[in-house]
């Protein structure tokens, strides 16, 4: 059906179709954002993360918090997976999340907001406290048009939030995000002194937990309340999610972006054996070969395997990987990758596995979906060779 109206509809037609939902859907939950205290964290990477972060220093401060990620629904005390293989729900369903929430007697909601998401509306008839930039790095680019167009529908979350915006100062495009109107701007960076003690692996994880610290601090929440919340939270799942450590280590990683990917690799020291696949569908295709350049520049072995091919040539899209990583060989089916990974590995060795992280389906030809989890998948050949 959502094929159809994509082919028929003029453009302009699609843009008015989904302001509607959004409308309808705000309509029909009683415009909930109006009661709530929503925080929208937008990005490149490191979104699910800072939602995940936020939600636990506001929880610190005794404040009950409904969150929404590509990794969970949390409202509460009650979490469930977000199985819907999209990172914001459609206008509809955002909203119902909204008012269960309400329901819930929830203070705040903090939400992942996409590119894709504004793209469609679904961000509209949602009143934000505060807009959050984690960084920017060319993505979702034959969608949007060009990365300016990319960045444009991420600056629309802060048009139309004009009340707290929080930036990471360090990225390049922090400038174009500071020209929006805001009663308070606060900015974020590496230069910041302030020590954590994480147990959350990688330099991209401490800007993470900053931008969480500045979401608490714009709340009036101390910081030493929100450093004793960061410092307690353990790892999120599927993100550099630490699968086994002995007799050698394996990482599964959501990383599908080269700078997601080259950040996962420079964290990481020693020998390392990678897993990696790149999106289908028709899009990113650029991305695929300099993922491979950047496994061929950090990796000692190099495994290319099937990620998500949807209605793809999953073996066109291992190519395209492997212009850019020549000495890689290629295992289309993805548990003999991961098996294959897992024997070549030594002791002290690192097994890196990304693209999927704690995504619970594979995404074939004709809308199919697969039941599907890296980090089981590991468990259970981990245990094969143990044998």
């Amino acid at each position: 059906m959502k094929t159809l109206i994509k082919k028929f509809i003029p453009p302009f037609l699609l843009d008015w179709y989904h302001l509607s939902l959004a409308f309808l859907g705000a309509i029909l939950y009683g415009f909930p954002a109006q009661k709530l205290k929503v925080i929208g964290v937008t990005g490149t990477n490191g979104k699910s993360t800072v939602v995940n972060l936020a939600t636990k220093v506001l929880e610190e401060a005794g404040f009950k918090v409904a969150s929404l990620s590509s990794i969970k629904f949390k409202i509460g005390p009650k979490e469930w997976q977000n199985s819907l293989k999209m990172t914001m729900p459609g206008r509809l369903k955002l909203q119902k999340f909204l008012r269960q929430a309400v329901i819930a007697n929830c203070q705040y909601a903090v939400i992942e907001v996409t590119s894709e998401g504004i793209k469609q509306h679904r961000q509209r008839f949602i009143d934000f406290e505060v807009a959050v930039l984690t960084n920017l790095t060319p993505e979702h680019i034959e969608s949007h048009g060009s990365f300016e167009k990319y960045r444009e529908a991420k600056g629309k979350l802060f048009q139309a939030c004009q009340k707290i915006h929080i930036i990471n100062r360090d990225d390049p495009n922090a400038e174009y995000f500071l020209q929006f109107p805001a009663k308070k701007k606060i900015i974020y960076g590496g230069r910041t002194s302030v020590k954590l003690n994480l147990k959350l692996l990688g330099e991209f994880n401490y800007y993470n937990a900053l931008a969480a610290l500045q979401i608490g601090l714009s709340q009036g929440i101390g910081l030493e309340t929100g450093k004793k919340a960061l410092e307690k939270a353990e790892g999120i799942p599927g993100r550099m999610e630490v699968i086994c450590r002995e007799p050698y280590s394996v990482i599964v990683d959501y990383a599908h972006t080269p700078d997601a990917l080259e950040k996962v690799y420079e964290t990481i020291t020693g020998r390392k054996i990678c897993v990696l696949g790149a999106c289908g569908g028709g899009r990113d295709k650029w991305k695929r070969p300099e993922l491979g350049k950047i496994a061929e520049k950090y990796c000692d072995e190099i495994i290319l395997t099937n990620e998500d091919p949807y209605d793809e040539s999953a073996e066109k899209i291992l190519e395209d990987i492997k212009k850019g990583a020549p000495s890689a060989q290629k295992i289309l089916n993805r548990r003999e990758a991961i098996r294959k990974a897992l024997a070549l590995a030594k002791p002290n060795d690192t097994v890196i596995i990304t693209g999927k992280g704690s995504e619970p389906w594979m995404c074939v030809a004709r809308g199919k979906k697969i039941p599907w989890d890296d980090r089981e998948i590991v468990r259970e050949e981990f245990r094969e060779l143990k044998l």
